[in-house]
């Protein structure tokens, strides 16, 4: 049987299947975290263990042997991987979201990316920080994008462009899908948090992409996909920019589990220095910390499922959410990362001073969340802008993508 053969005949696994095998590949993950961080991307022996369980097939479509879930499904998944290294979830979500992608283009294009390859790995960036001229086919492009997560690991990206007339004129935003070979890899990682990620810049020069391999930005932005599939399937009619915001917070939804359990753990052993307790869990100060810490991080779950609940719903109805949905996702996209960081700076207040030892798992959960959390799709404020605007009916001069 070949290889292709072999991944379509695979029994698609549960949501809790996918969260489990998370779950066992956590010891290898954990200890490769530091190692990533060093190296600046994720080590390769977890990749390779995270494709082997499933957790990277979470939106490649079933005609291509991946699992064609939803997006409450990606949040598990990649909270699931957080839970032992932050760099390697946001890798793996990333990849998912760009699978998902990559299957609102037409079946040829589709074909071109799974069809050679089920377990093919998509990194993107929508900003069209390129130049593009039309030409007979297709258009050639030259650009460099920032900041391509997994960009080290995948055979593929969706990129930004401008869509050109014959004129050379700029007509529309366009979304283009490129092999990697036509790309060049730059490093310019080099910050704060979430180092394993790997999201480097990619380069192109003079690279011809066909038509079929371009999607027209503001029509996907309404609902309007080139995939033929669209009625048959339904997670191909996720509202676009929805999607793309919310599915952001399931790595840092993860980082907030774990560090919550990391100083709870740790809470019975450690003393409270100056003081006359001699285990933190004694002290009602350090509870209520606790306690409070543990509510955010709930409340953050009840935001982030209910946006993707309602994502969900729509492309299962096959009716494109109003803008008022729309934009109370954005905003809670929003909410669920203030909830998050301000729960695990309240931790980090909690644990103590040791928590920010390099030595301590717990200051690189508040180093990655942070970083992640500043995603320009997920800043609280533009999104309680674009919900409060839609609340009063206020036009929106803010952001196309809602």
């Amino acid at each position: 049987m070949n290889k292709i053969a072999s991944v379509r005949s695979a029994v698609t696994p549960t949501v809790q299947e996918l969260v489990a095998r998370a779950g066992e590949l956590a010891p290898l993950l954990r200890k490769n975290g530091p190692i990533g961080e060093t190296n600046r991307r994720v080590v390769e022996e977890s990749m390779e263990a995270v494709a082997k369980a499933g957790l990277m097939k979470v939106c490649t479509p079933k005609r291509y042997g991946g699992w064609e879930m939803n997006t409450r499904a990606m949040l598990d998944v990649s909270a699931a991987v957080a839970e032992a290294d932050g760099g390697t979830a946001w890798v793996v979500n990333l990849n998912n979201v760009c699978c998902w992608l990559t299957s609102l283009f037409p079946v040829k294009a589709q074909d071109e990316v799974f069809g050679a390859d089920p377990d093919a790995c998509v990194s993107g960036v929508l900003n069209p920080t390129a130049t593009a001229t039309k030409v007979d086919g297709g258009y050639r492009v030259t650009g460099q994008w920032h900041y391509n997560s997994g960009g080290w690991h995948a055979q593929w990206a969706v990129l930004g462009m401008p869509i050109v007339n014959d004129a050379g004129e700029t007509i529309d935003q366009g979304l283009a899908l490129f092999p990697m070979a036509d790309l060049e890899r730059v490093d310019t990682w080099f910050v704060a948090g979430m180092k394993s990620s790997g999201s480097i810049s990619l380069k192109a020069k003079d690279a011809f992409v066909p038509q079929h391999r371009v999607l027209s930005v503001p029509r996907a932005i309404e609902g309007d996909y080139p995939t033929e599939m669209r009625s048959q399937e339904a997670f191909y009619r996720s509202p676009f920019v929805a999607i793309l915001a919310i599915i952001l917070v399931g790595p840092i939804l993860g980082l907030g589990r774990a560090a919550l359990d990391f100083v709870r753990e740790k809470a019975g052993t450690r003393t409270i220095a100056y003081t006359f307790f001699d285990r933190q869990s004694a002290s009602v100060a350090f509870q209520l910390q606790v306690a409070e810490a543990a509510m955010m991080i709930d409340t953050a779950h009840f935001h982030a499922y209910r946006a993707a609940d309602d994502v969900d719903a729509a492309a299962t109805s096959g009716v494109y959410p109003d803008l008022l949905t729309r934009a109370r996702v954005r905003a809670d996209t929003g909410y669920v990362v203030e909830k998050i960081t301000q729960a695990i700076d309240k931790l980090m207040f909690a644990h103590g001073s040791g928590g920010f030892a390099d030595s301590s798992p717990l200051q690189r959960m508040w180093r990655d969340a942070a970083v992640a959390s500043r995603h320009a799709v997920v800043l609280p404020p533009i999104g309680y802008e674009l919900y409060g605007k839609a609340l009063l009916g206020v036009d929106n001069n803010v952001t196309p993508l809602i």
